[in-house]
Order: C-alpha cells, then sequence, then structure tokens
C-alpha cells in the first residue's frame, strides 16, 4: 500500500546521502515542501532544521509530512545540527542567516549547523532570497562573495517582479546533486550531441530529421547530476531539459552542428567522452537563395549525402571513450543490432546505444540495446536503466 507521504524515485544521484535542509524566513519558505519531496525523488537522506523566522511562515507539521522526518524547531539535547551530513542546502537563505554564518556568529541551530559543516567542510548550497534592492545592495554582493570564497555553492535565479525569487525545487536539487557528486573520483568531461538537424531548400522552408531531443537531455541531466562536467551540442529541439544545464552550445543545420562540434574538440578542456545521440541529417541540398514559387505542381529536390560527424570529429578526440546511437525502424532486432555493429567497425566507437522506433516509447518492449565491440547486447528496460549504462561506458566498464 501506498503511504500518503511516498514519493516516486527520479533518480539516485543523492541516495544514502544525508541532506540536512536548513528553511530560513523568507517568504520562499513556502516552497520547502516541493524541495523536500524533490530531494527525497533522487534518494537523499532528509533531515529539516527550521529557523523561528521561517516557522512565521510554515508549520513544521508541513514539512515533517514532506521530509518524512521530524522537522527541527529549536534547541535539543540531542544536538542534531552537529550530525554528520554529506551536505547542507540552505533554502531560502535569507541575507540575515548569510551575515550571521559570514560573522560566525551562533544563535541558534541553523548557524551552529552551518558553522559546524564549514569546520568540517561539508558541502553547503546556498539559495538566496530576497527583494531585488537588498540583493542588489553591495553588502549582499560582498556576502554572497564570501560564501564562495569560503568554499560554498550559491545559487540565485534571474530577477523577476522585482525580487530574486528562489528556483525551482528541480533546479536546486539537480545544483546539490552535482554538487555533491563532483567530489566523487573519476569525474569526467562529456560533450553530447543531441536533438535534430535542419537544413533548408529555399528561403522560407527546410527539411528535418524527427527528434525531440528528450533522450539527449535526459542523458545530459543524469550525468550533470552525478557530477561530471556537461557540455551539450544541441540541434533543434522540441522538449526542453527539466532544468537549466550550465553549458549548452547550438548548431542547428548539420554544418552548424559539426563546426560547434570540431570546436568543442579542439578547446581545452578536451572532453574525456563524446555521446552521439543527435538525429544528424544524412542527406540535404544546396537551397533556392529564393522562396519557391507555390504554385508550382512539382518540385523535384536532389538530396546529397553530407559528411560523417563521427568521422569528422574523430581525427580530433583520440583516446575519448565515443558512443554512438542508431535508430532503426520496421526492422527486427537481429538486423538492428547488426548494423549497430556495423557501425561500430566502420566508425570505431566504443559502444553504440540501438533503438527500433516503435520500442521507443512502448512500455511492454525494452527501451534499447547497447552493443558492443566485443558482441555483447545490454537490454534496458527505461531511461534510468539507459543512463546508468552510459554512465558505465565512461568509465569503460
Amino acid at each position: 500500500m501506498v503511504n500518503d507521504a511516498d514519493v516516486e524515485s527520479r533518480g539516485r544521484s543523492l541516495a544514502n546521502h544525508r541532506v540536512l535542509l536548513v528553511v530560513t524566513g523568507g517568504i520562499a519558505a513556502v516552497e520547502s515542501v516541493r524541495l523536500s519531496r524533490e530531494l527525497r525523488r533522487h534518494g537523499a537522506v532528509l533531515s529539516i532544521l527550521m529557523t523561528s523566522e521561517a516557522e512565521k511562515i510554515i508549520t513544521p507539521l508541513a514539512l515533517s509530512w514532506a521530509s518524512g522526518t521530524k522537522a527541527l524547531t529549536g534547541w535539543d539535547h540531542k544536538m542534531a545540527q552537529l550530525d554528520d551530513y554529506d551536505a547542507v542546502l540552505v533554502a531560502p537563505a535569507t541575507r540575515n542567516t548569510i551575515s550571521k554564518h559570514i560573522h560566525g556568529l551562533i544563535d541558534s541551530p541553523a548557524t551552529m549547523a552551518l558553522s559546524a559543516a564549514r569546520g568540517t567542510e561539508t558541502p553547503i548550497l546556498f539559495v538566496p532570497s530576497m527583494h531585488s534592492d537588498l540583493f542588489d545592495d553591495p553588502v549582499t554582493s560582498e556576502h554572497i562573495a564570501a560564501l564562495r570564497d569560503e568554499g560554498s555553492a550559491v545559487m540565485f535565479d534571474e530577477p523577476r517582479e522585482g525580487r530574486r525569487k528562489q528556483p525551482d525545487a528541480v533546479s536546486i536539487v539537480a545544483e546539490l546533486c552535482n554538487l555533491v557528486n563532483s567530489e566523487l573520483p573519476d569525474r569526467k568531461v562529456v560533450a553530447i550531441t543531441l536533438g535534430a538537424n535542419r537544413a533548408p531548400i529555399d528561403a522560407v522552408r527546410a527539411i528535418q530529421n524527427a527528434s525531440s531531443g528528450s533522450t539527449g537531455w535526459t542523458i545530459a541531466q543524469y550525468l550533470h547530476r552525478m557530477g561530471h562536467r556537461v557540455i551539450c551540442i544541441a540541434g533543434k529541439t522540441s522538449v526542453a531539459p527539466e532544468f537549466t544545464l550550465p553549458d549548452v552550445r547550438r548548431g542547428g543545420s548539420p554544418n552548424e552542428m559539426l563546426a560547434v562540434s570540431l570546436e568543442v574538440a579542439s578547446s581545452d578542456p578536451k572532453p574525456d567522452a563524446w555521446i552521439y545521440s543527435a538525429a544528424v541529417l544524412d542527406y540535404f541540398t544546396e537551397p533556392l537563395s529564393e522562396k519557391k514559387s507555390s504554385g508550382d505542381k512539382t518540385w523535384d529536390i536532389s538530396l546529397t549525402e553530407g559528411p560523417k560527424h563521427i568521422s569528422e570529429i574523430a581525427p580530433f578526440v583520440s583516446g575519448a571513450r565515443r558512443i554512438g546511437f542508431k535508430l532503426e525502424t520496421g526492422v527486427s532486432v537481429e538486423v538492428l543490432i547488426d548494423r549497430a555493429r556495423q557501425q561500430i567497425e566502420r566508425y570505431g566507437v566504443d559502444a553504440v546505444v540501438a533503438n527500433l522506433k516503435e520500442e521507443v516509447h512502448d512500455r511492454d518492449f525494452p527501451r534499447g540495446r547497447i552493443v558492443l565491440p566485443d558482441g555483447t547486447v545490454q537490454v534496458m528496460r527505461d531511461d534510468a536503466d539507459l543512463c546508468e549504462a552510459v554512465e558505465s561506458l565512461l568509465h569503460g566498464s
């Protein structure tokens, strides 16, 4: 039976991590229920610590329900604020709380917890939320700089309606995941191409591959949460990522995507791995300079094969792990796997993610298959399997 306070798992990027959520007295404290539940969706073992001012905005009962544990609200002989945590998240972080922390004042369990976390070098993420006039005060800028100088992370949104509102829960938790997991060993710089290509055929019309970019965004988000540095080379996409990824570079046409890819391949730091999930437009034409007249009955267009991005980039990515994608439709699984193996032989990639279009969005079928050079085929049930398998390939396993 499902418990009223249960959440649906969306990942394991905070699995078994003890996270202390410090809720201070900003109006954004009303968002703490959503934030608590999002932390739990990614596996966090959550503790809640509220300031007395936060209690004026949201009740401990609400946060106890959302977190699945009793919210701490004051001094207690158990001194839970001094427990060993893997990360501390302060959201919302009022300027008052930030100021006390910067100057070492301890007048509540919350400020004691922050001082202890600084002493043990526990990762801390502050999420300031306040009116723009307070945020634009030079003193606030000095405090934020001081937080970063001590090694804490700070996250805030663009100004809206005269305020620095708290970012959404998904974005905050993604940032915390990256902060915590970036300390794990063997984190990689990963370039991933995603989305579709579009090429013009005249001044107003174009041809385009059918790809929303969803799979690429899903993999990129997972790798970011797991602490890797991800560079997204995105073509035309019809869906957006769940949160703003820090490095997204656009290249809509085949030539533009190739140019951006070559730039990334030639820059420092060079990616340790390349994931080619984009639906690159294989065939296109030299476009007409003007609009083709709508009155003509027919229009014969000759398409010419374009450059293969994997092979064009190959000379610049020696030593990097490379993962290709293969999408087929109307063929058997055996034919799909055989064509994936041909891609491995032709381009020398380390693995190919092979998908049948008919199966991708049907839960009665596998999400896809990973084909390896030794002939091994790994079946993936869902997006979580896909993401975990791709990350495993980054490490050569």
